[in-house]
């Protein structure tokens, strides 16, 4: 039986037997846990608002013969804006569903927990293009768990190269012009160079980064295709992000 402080974001939750929860936390020391809150569900009791979806604070876990149990918290940064914004909401969603489909319990990644903080002030401060936050957010993603693309090198033949037109989604990479385009897609030098430079970009200054509409699609399918091929799971939140975007564009 131990202690654990660490700090975590709150990625889900669920109803656990009457007046508590069990919560999904995704911590810097610890990765992703699932613990129970007791009294979370009470209106009267100290950890309703440490439990809030999106909450970002400093927390103590007890952890017994099998789960965690939350002792207490302080809460940083609730980012309870999120739920006052339906884009927000929808993305902040879905940058917590890409951290819980690519982790495994009890498996540390401080600079994903690092990166994902950071998006989440980002997104909270509206100062940089949201789409471009995500594209830039995705590619960390891939890159902590052990999946990020090769722009370097013809991930064919291993033959150095600055641009390419095509996107190997099976060795995730791009591919030389002697090699075969097979098992991915063709795309601009433009949307390449974009990739290459993103994966690259410290998360922190995506706000300096401007890039045209077209170049931001072909990332998008790019990056989608290749989360989906690697995770356990698409994240769901696709879904409504996708009809927003139909929304704003029809209107």
């Amino acid at each position: 039986m131990s202690i654990y402080k660490t700090r975590a974001v709150v990625i889900k939750s669920q109803d656990f037997k009457e007046n508590d929860k069990l919560v999904c936390f995704y911590t810097e020391k610890l990765g992703k846990i699932n613990a129970v809150v007791r009294r979370a569900k009470s209106n009267k009791g100290r950890y309703l608002s440490l439990t809030l979806p999106f909450c970002y604070g400093e927390y103590v876990f007890f952890k017994g013969r099998s789960m965690f149990t939350l002792n207490e918290g302080e809460i940083i940064e609730s980012f309870q804006c999120f739920l006052n914004d339906l884009k927000m909401l929808t993305y902040a969603s879905y940058a917590a569903e890409l951290v819980d489909i690519s982790m495994q319990q009890e498996e540390s990644n401080r600079e994903l927990f690092k990166d994902f903080v950071i998006t989440y002030y980002l997104l909270k401060s509206n100062a940089c293009d949201v789409d471009t936050l995500m594209r830039s957010f995705e590619l960390k993603v891939l890159l902590h768990t052990g999946y990020g693309l090769n722009f370097d090198y013809c991930c064919l033949c291993r033959k150095p190269i600055k641009f390419s037109n095509y996107i190997n989604f099976k060795y995730s990479g791009g591919v030389c012009e002697n090699c075969p385009k097979e098992d991915g897609m063709y795309i601009s030098n433009g949307t390449y160079s974009a990739l290459k430079y993103l994966n690259k970009f410290p998360l922190a200054k995506i706000n300096r980064i401007n890039l045209s509409e077209k170049i931001k699609s072909e990332v998008e399918k790019v990056l989608e295709v290749i989360i989906s091929q690697n995770y356990s799971r698409k994240p769901k939140s696709i879904n409504m992000i996708n009809l927003l975007k139909r929304s704003e564009k029809n209107g």
